[in-house]
């Protein structure tokens, strides 16, 4: 084989190994919904405080479709998602769906946050404690924001690493409401 052609060989071997290296960073960093029963049963039976220090548990809202959404106010992808949030929550919110914000913040920086975006749905406190729930749910890199979608039976019907595009998270939702 000539050196040109050994080149091309390399170039090849090297190109392939990218496209798989990518596709294995994609898949890792939307792990389909299942998630590990551990997980599932840690955030149905977590509590956390709201704004005004009352515990809450995401079973308040078992029936409903719920967004479970980890964020802090010191994430920028987290503050480009909060509209999309918004927005759903009130259009979807008769037909059964609830987003619930638990924030890794501390609750006097959520507070003026929370109303400069007119988030209209619970927030609750997670702290720093929440970030190792999100990898029990998958999220191995203890990334922000993460969003999981449990189903009316409570079990995760989807999630995600990452700022969730509207369109997206609208497909996942609409065939469950």
């Amino acid at each position: 084989m000539t050196r040109r052609g050994r080149e091309w060989v390399l170039m090849l071997v090297v190109g392939v190994f990218a496209l798989a290296a990518g596709y294995g960073y994609h898949a890792w960093r939307t792990t389909p919904a299942a998630g590990s029963p551990s997980g599932v049963t840690a955030l149905t039976s977590a509590t956390f405080p709201d704004l005004e220090g009352q515990p809450h548990s995401l079973e308040r809202w078992r029936g409903k479709v719920v967004v479970v959404n980890f964020w802090a106010t010191w994430c920028a992808p987290c503050r480009e998602e909060i509209p999309v949030f918004v927005k759903l929550q009130d259009k979807y919110r008769e037909r059964g769906l609830q987003f619930v914000g638990i924030a890794i913040d501390q609750p006097d920086k959520v507070r003026p946050y929370a109303a400069e975006l007119g988030m209209n749905f619970p927030i609750l406190i997670g702290g720093l404690d929440a970030i190792d729930l999100t990898r029990a749910l998958g999220n191995r890199a203890g990334v922000l924001p993460f969003t999981v979608i449990l189903g009316r039976d409570g079990q995760i019907a989807g999630k995600d690493v990452g700022a969730v595009q509207e369109i997206k998270l609208e497909t996942l939702l609409l065939p469950r409401l």
